[in-house]
């Protein structure tokens, strides 16, 4: 299975039988069975479908992301039918407001992370030996903060076998920026002087750099998301990033680890010019990555991140698993129900 992108103008889709017809000013350009597609983007305003197309969409299990028309901004997000497994999200809710299971969760994301950040160092100090300095100045921070952390959490956020007093949340985010700002100082430079990179900016990104990074988070979390519906996990609540208004925190989480791999991801795609400057274009301070540079993207992407993916979805079973044991013992038997029908 994999990605349809819809990102054309007088683009129509039609639901026929167990199909989508695609259709370009009026003209049948041809048709994708619903079955074959696992994810769909839809880029701007243009792009025209009825609620028979999305519902042919969520009934074969497909997450629909609705983008922003020129920026790297997700509008919305259109799920398949959800897990039915109330278990795990008893167990999960628990675990939200489980002081002890939250630290030990959060310092095996942090952990994870800034061994992944240090592992993109070294490849690119490999790729970059004229990058010695910046490099070698981000690796021995990202080292430092890495011995000053406890033993990472062996699985699922369990503490079997850590060593040293776990550090809080706000601890921990002190550790984590700081580790970020080095880190994404080595990462400028290693990046063409052309693209003006000096670190992460968002909202909006200000440089290509930057706005194929934001794109590169959104689709990463969407995947986090749908991995957390397929499992029977309620994306909005998290343990380390915690629950707020409007944000899947557990998604969050979850793809903290994988930002590195995108982030070399994106050099390489600037490195090797298949992304250039030409692709964008600055709207008030706000990079936009154009339509040639976004077919660009999409097609790069989706060809590097099915292993993302597949750790997304392991690592949510897993996450699961282990809560499925803790809420099984509250859920209600058929025969104690009241009839409602």
């Amino acid at each position: 299975m994999g990605l349809l992108l819809l990102d054309r103008a007088q683009l129509e889709i039609k639901s026929e039988g167990d199909a989508l017809a695609l259709y370009e000013a009026g003209q049948r350009r041809g048709t994708v069975p619903a079955k074959l597609i696992d994810r769909c983007v839809i880029h701007g305003a243009q792009t025209r479908l009825d609620t028979g197309v999305l519902i042919k969409l969520a009934e074969v299990g497909v997450t629909t992301l609705l983008m922003s028309p020129r920026q790297t901004r997700r509008i919305a997000i259109v799920l398949g039918p959800h897990h039915n497994d109330a278990a795990v999200r008893l167990a999960q809710a628990c675990r939200v407001v489980d002081g002890a299971w939250c630290d030990q969760w959060a310092l095996g994301v942090v952990r994870a992370k800034l061994t992944r950040q240090r592992r993109t160092l070294r490849l690119l100090q490999a790729q970059r030996p004229d990058a010695r300095k910046p490099l070698f100045d981000a690796l021995q921070a990202l080292d430092a903060s890495l011995r000053d952390l406890p033993a990472a959490p062996s699985h699922g956020g369990e503490a079997e076998g850590a060593h040293g007093a776990l550090p809080d949340l706000a601890n921990l985010r002190g550790r984590e920026g700081a580790a970020a700002r080095a880190y994404f100082a080595g990462l400028a430079g290693v990046m063409p002087p052309a693209l003006q990179f000096t670190g992460r900016n968002r909202r909006p990104p200000r440089d290509p750099v930057n706005a194929c990074l934001s794109l590169g988070y959104t689709l990463l979390h969407a995947q986090a998301v749908q991995a957390c519906s397929v499992a029977g996990l309620d994306p909005l609540l998290g343990f380390y990033h915690r629950p707020a208004f409007g944000r899947e925190s557990l998604a969050s989480d979850l793809i903290e680890p994988l930002r590195p791999a995108v982030d070399l991801w994106v050099w390489e795609q600037l490195r090797s010019r298949d992304l250039r400057e030409e692709h964008f274009t600055l709207d008030k301070g706000a990079c936009l990555l154009g339509k040639a540079g976004r077919a660009q993207f999409y097609a790069s992407w989706e060809a590097s991140a099915a292993p993302w993916r597949r750790w997304l979805r392991a690592r949510t079973r897993q996450l699961a698993a282990t809560l499925r044991a803790d809420g099984e013992p509250w859920l209600a038997h058929p025969d104690e129900d009241d009839e409602t029908c």
